[in-house]
């Protein structure tokens, strides 16, 4: 079950639960969508994998329960700021690899 991280692990921006801005990796590492993109270049700088939209879990109980009410999204904010020169670094090593590829 996804935790649904509260804000960017970067800039710290709110992502509540319905957010189409929030990125994921693979180990759920959580950022929006600038910081994704733009300050880490498509490489989560924990893992060195790529980033993917996060699902949206409904709202409302739309089928046996699978809900943010029976659900509810994570409140731990885990703000760990990217350190951008040596993410820099990291994105150097894997340019031209594709995520599907690192």
């Amino acid at each position: 079950m996804l935790e649904l991280r509260p804000t960017c692990e970067h800039c710290n921006a709110a992502l509540p639960p319905a957010s189409t801005e929030a990125r994921i990796c693979s180990f759920e590492c959580t950022f929006c969508a600038t910081c994704a993109q733009d300050a880490l270049g498509n490489v989560c700088p924990n893992c060195g994998g790529g980033f993917a939209p996060r699902p949206i879990r409904p709202a409302h109980d739309l089928r046996g329960g699978n809900d943010l009410g029976h659900y509810p999204a994570s409140t731990t904010v885990k703000h760990r700021p990217a350190d951008l020169a040596a993410h820099a670094a990291l994105v150097a090593a894997l340019a031209g690899l594709a995520p599907e590829c690192r």
